[in-house]
């Protein structure tokens, strides 16, 4: 069968694309292509070229207008005679079978989305049981709905007649349909396998999760690459993996941490990302359940990032989906060490930007905002992570109170 993500980390060539609409402007949709771009190159693929186009909304056929897509072909045949030959084209947004089909007709090329590239990631990560088989359901959930476009060198070769595509022709069905149905069966039959196998692991994770005791749970959440796994390594003495990569890691590891005298359990989850493919939330759901069943969530945030603040609010909003946006939580905003601003002049009459901003006066607007829900980090440096501590401990403190009044584990200070 054709594949339709990138099987292994090669450094194959990539052109990317975008639409700038209502809903998008210039700014960010090159904010998404940036992004885009740093899940090519996880992904092991080099950009070369980036096209975008002003359009209302995504044509339902080509995605992009068929005068951008001759563009886009245009510029792949010039490289090929160049000896630059462009490897795929990634479009930002998830295309349907249709777009697909007609998209890689025209360019004669790879042809991926941003929900194949994430996924495509995600199976070079993963290296439990578990994320391998919920990467997997994934998958087939993905090309499911696809399989079409994989067997059209099968067309079917005889006609019908009704809405049905000829399913009542006897004798006038061609390979193309017979090896799609029986694709699709094969499929449907490995999702039902691969979500028993899930069902399975959940049943021993919630069994491990009983065995936890009584212990109050923290769960670090935020969108991926802004340093929950460095700052769990911090935190509890840990070895979980940390790279300047996107979805370094896939698996949630949970260990035990003690504060003075208070003992409880920090996870370290899955970090999240805009238009995060609605497959892989259902896949992980075992995954995120550690979010579901914290007590507490620390929401980690790159502080240095131009854009945090959108972070802060699609991490939110995936909180808000899996039923968490109400649960006890606080801020942590990371990488203090990275963060750059620019003096404005004083003869500059125009408003401050963004990057005009100094931490201090971010600060104290968040502190202003937040209270004691916040704090400023950093987890390379080191930086106010024995203030990071205080504050753990008093809200871990408030919540083991609250949950078990008659409690055996707030034993005598024996950590200095």
């Amino acid at each position: 069968m054709k594949e339709f993500v990138i099987s292994e980390a090669k450094a194959e060539t990539a052109v990317l694309v975008g639409l700038i609409t209502n809903e998008q402007d210039e700014a960010k949709t090159k904010e998404y292509l940036d992004e885009l771009e740093f899940l090519a190159d996880t992904a092991g693929a080099v950009t070369v070229k980036r096209f975008t186009q002003k359009v209302n909304g995504p044509s339902s056929v080509t995605y992009v207008g068929s005068g951008k897509l001759a563009e886009i072909r245009k510029y792949i045949e010039d490289e090929a005679e160049a000896d630059r030959e462009v490897g795929m084209v990634i479009f930002d947004d998830e295309l349907s079978a249709k777009q697909m089909r007609n998209i890689e007709k025209e360019l004669k090329v790879k042809i991926l989305d941003r929900t194949s590239l994430i996924l495509d990631i995600f199976a070079m990560r993963a290296q439990t049981a578990e994320a391998k088989t919920q990467v997997e359901l994934a998958q087939h959930r993905y090309m499911l709905p696809r399989l079409q476009r994989l067997w059209t060198h099968l067309e079917r070769q005889g006609g019908g007649s009704g809405s049905g595509g000829g399913k009542g022709s006897v004798g006038l069905r061609g390979p193309g349909e017979t090896q799609l149905e029986m694709d699709r069966r094969i499929i449907l039959q490995r999702i039902t396998l691969l979500k028993q196998r899930l069902a399975e692991i959940e049943k021993q994770k919630n069994t491990q999760r009983k065995n936890r005791g009584r212990l109050i749970r923290v769960a670090l959440v935020g969108y991926t690459n802004v340093g929950k796994s460095t700052l769990m390594n911090l935190l509890a003495k840990s070895d979980v993996f940390a790279e300047n990569k996107l979805f370094a890691t896939l698996d949630t590891t949970v260990r035990k941490m003690v504060i003075e005298n208070l003992p409880f359990l920090l996870a370290d989850t899955v970090g999240f990302i805009r238009k995060l493919p609605t497959d892989l939330v259902d896949s992980f759901k075992s995954t995120l359940d550690e979010v579901r069943e914290a007590d507490l969530l620390l929401h980690v945030v790159d502080i240095s990032h131009p854009d945090f603040e959108e972070q802060i609010s699609v991490v939110e909003n995936t909180l808000k989906d899996l039923g968490c946006a109400e649960k006890p939580s606080m801020i942590v905003f990371n990488k203090i060490d990275a963060y750059r601003w620019v003096d404005k002049d004083p003869d500059d009459l125009t408003p401050p930007t963004r990057e005009n901003v100094t931490l201090d006066e971010l600060r104290r607007t968040w502190m202003a905002k937040l209270g004691d829900d916040c704090i400023f980090i950093s987890a390379r440096e080191k930086q106010n992570i024995d203030e990071l501590r205080d504050v753990m401990y008093k809200r871990v403190r408030e919540l083991h109170v609250q949950k078990y009044p008659y409690n055996d584990f707030l034993y005598d200070n024996y950590e200095s």
